[in-house]
């Protein structure tokens, strides 16, 4: 009974992690950039389950007894969310006519052999304690200084790894990203490359970094073949209606793994408070 107890719990906890993440994918749809978490259920490992303190007669002299074990079958011991990875789709582009935004648009990916998935690119950033971090929200803006710095306040990054200062705010990114003023080339966008992207790491405010703080290879020379749009942005790559009715699948198995619950309890308080009462 107990068990059962633990089994249906773990149900519950699992959906109700997976709604979270779901209620958090939703609040980002608007967010430029944002990539959608996905999850993964497992099943705990199943327990077979004997009857023990039998024992069978022998025909002996004797009468030696052996003890025996009786198989009654399997139990599911329930299921944990193992983990969340985020889908690194292509967004759908919104026109926003700000030089200081900037899309990036994926072309020909090269895909990790290891996975079999399309590796991903990514704007370069300086982090607040100098490592480098990274996102796909192009809503850039230039500082009292002149420096391009990302939505979150986080310097952009050219591709020598140093921030980007212009002279004047009418500039222009080609495709290339390169960024012109007057014609002139001032620096070039950083680009960074992830092979694997189920081993980046998600922060707050669309950032990214990889494992150990460690910079991505340079996206210019990773094979991988993209191109920058200015004046765009890159929506969220969250399909709202997908997300809501998963949302609603997620609570009703909530729901259902809370009535096995109080069918469960139910039974053991009339086992407590019946059973074994004697009628006078």
């Amino acid at each position: 009974m107990l068990r059962g107890f633990y089994t249906v719990a773990s149900g519950m906890l699992s959906q109700q992690r997976k709604t979270e993440m779901l209620s958090n994918n939703l609040s980002n749809s608007n967010t430029p950039g944002y990539k959608a978490d996905r999850s993964s259920m497992k099943a705990f490992p199943e327990m077979m389950l004997s009857l023990q303190g039998q024992k069978q007669n022998i025909p002996t002299q004797t009468g030696l007894q052996l003890p025996i074990s009786q198989q009654v079958g399997r139990l599911n011991s329930g299921v944990y969310m193992q983990e969340t990875m985020p889908a690194f789709l292509q967004g759908d582009l919104q026109e926003t006519e700000r030089l200081t935004d900037v899309a990036l648009v994926d072309g020909t990916i090269p895909v990790d052999p290891e996975t079999g998935l399309s590796g991903s690119v990514f704007f370069t950033l300086q982090g607040g304690d100098g490592t480098p971090r990274y996102t796909r929200n192009g809503n850039f803006t230039l500082d009292g200084q002149g420096f391009l710095t990302s939505s979150s306040g986080l310097y952009v990054l050219d591709q020598n790894g140093q921030r980007i200062q212009l002279a004047s705010d009418d500039f222009k990114i080609t495709e290339e990203g390169r960024v012109l003023v007057d014609e002139i080339e001032s620096a070039r966008l950083g680009m960074g490359f992830a092979v694997n992207s189920s081993r980046l790491i998600k922060e707050g405010d669309g950032l990214i970094r990889a494992e150990n703080d460690e910079p991505l290879p340079d996206a210019y020379t990773s094979g991988a073949t993209f191109r920058m749009q200015q004046g765009f942005i890159e929506r969220s790559n969250v399909d709202t209606a997908r997300t809501m009715t998963d949302m609603m699948t997620a609570y009703r198995s909530f729901e259902a793994n809370q009535k096995v619950l109080q069918a469960y309890d139910r039974s053991l308080e009339k086992a407590v408070n019946e059973i074994g009462r004697v009628n006078g």
